[in-house]
């Protein structure tokens, strides 16, 4: 396939969470009573026959998400990662991500990771507001973010990143300040900060419903997002996608192939994959897993990507990322098809309407948001859908 080669990106999920968030529609489930080791020989086998199927010619990146790939125990951490090892070559720059939730990482488990060649943790801090994570239904204290930290730190991990929440139900523009502030003076080197949708299958819905959920107004968000921009830009730090924040050579390697279009591998229930032009849905609960992944690819769905729609969510997802799309890029992955003429139409529109510019870099042309765009980034990502056909 054109502009296609083995992935060089590992996705792996792990679906168990101490308990459930009212906002997360995630595939996690509850800890207690999950068969966790035999999910844990299922996920092996879905390695075994992944690498059979697709062999790996270097893995630059790993990002293990959940759930809380925390909540597995030290002996079950060394077990997974040195799965991880046997079956994948990762390369010696490898970044190596996993997902933690404050207060499940103990020294014997931050001990384990580091072993097992973990090198970025990704902290769900969500708020420095107790009220706040009560209300949205985490269960870790604002005392939990520093000790967790201060263990990352004590084991050896400086590439430490922490997710924040606004739009949040009850949040204030003094709240978000205030989360902000205490999240710089910790001086990590990435930070993620996502607005609250309100998915399908969760109680935050079931309250949005009954008119239950007191969310601030469109406006007080929207002013929330300026705030982010101008606090964590004037402490130095990268705006590089719409929602991180890095301090320079620290972004996220990962989620960048996920911006780029590029393929990547997706293992773990309710995993997704991509390559040559392939995406694949994995089964969602823990039993059809396990089940499934003893006898096969534990697959629910399986479908290729038309060439039009590959075209339209490069467009969508490469210009969330603020370096914009290169035409070199489109052309690499389409067959030297050009970006121009398959949609002057839309660009000339968004760029007429501010939300896009198109500047010449070096035998390069670049197509990326302007600051009017970034705030209004769903109105430009909207404007592709069906654009290529």
């Amino acid at each position: 396939m054109i502009g296609q080669h083995a992935p060089h990106a590992l996705y792996i999920h792990i679906p168990f969470c101490t308990n459930k968030c009212h906002y997360c529609d995630f595939t996690s489930y509850v800890l207690k009573g999950q068969p966790v080791d035999q999910y844990l020989d299922a996920l092996e086998q879905e390695m075994r026959r992944t690498v059979d199927m697709l062999p790996p010619e270097r893995i630059d990146t790993v990002f293990v998400g959940g759930g809380t790939p925390t909540v597995l125990t030290p002996p079950q951490m060394e077990r997974f990662l040195e799965a991880v090892r046997t079956h994948f070559p990762l390369a010696d720059d490898v970044e190596f991500t996993m997902e933690a939730n404050p207060g499940t990482t103990d020294a014997d488990k931050l001990a384990a990771m580091k072993a097992g060649g973990v090198n970025r943790i990704s902290f769900g801090v969500q708020s420095f507001d107790n009220g706040l994570l009560e209300r949205i239904g985490r269960i870790h204290s604002v005392d939990d973010v520093y000790r967790s930290l201060d263990n990352a730190r004590a084991a050896g991990f400086t590439n430490l990143s922490i997710d924040l929440m606004f739009g949040l139900p009850g949040q204030t523009l003094d709240h978000l300040r205030d989360s902000v502030s205490k999240a710089l003076e910790l001086g990590l080197t990435h930070y993620s900060i996502y607005s609250l949708k309100v998915e399908e299958n969760t109680l935050f819905h079931k309250l949005y419903e009954r008119n239950e959920l007191p969310l601030p107004p469109e406006e007080e968000e929207y002013r929330m997002f300026l705030l982010l921009m101008e606090m964590l830009k004037g402490a130095g730090y990268v705006h590089y996608e719409i929602s991180n924040f890095a301090k320079p050579g620290f972004e996220s390697r990962h989620n960048s192939t996920y911006w780029r279009n590029e393929p990547y591998y997706g293992l773990g229930a309710g995993a997704h994959g991509y390559s040559n032009r392939i995406r694949h849905v994995n089964l969602k609960g823990i039993t059809p897993y396990i089940e499934a992944a003893a006898e096969r690819l534990p697959r629910l769905e399986t479908f290729e990507v038309p060439e039009e729609e590959a075209m339209e969510d490069l467009m969508m997802v490469g210009l969330r990322l603020l370096e914009g799309v290169p035409a070199s890029r489109f052309a690499e992955q389409f067959g030297g098809r050009s970006l121009e003429n398959k949609f002057g139409p839309v660009i000339r529109k968004l760029t007429s309407d501010g939300l896009l510019e198109v500047r010449p870099e070096g035998r390069d042309t670049i197509y990326r948001l302007t600051d009017k765009g970034v705030l209004l980034g769903n109105e430009v990502f909207g404007a592709f859908i069906g654009s290529a056909d």
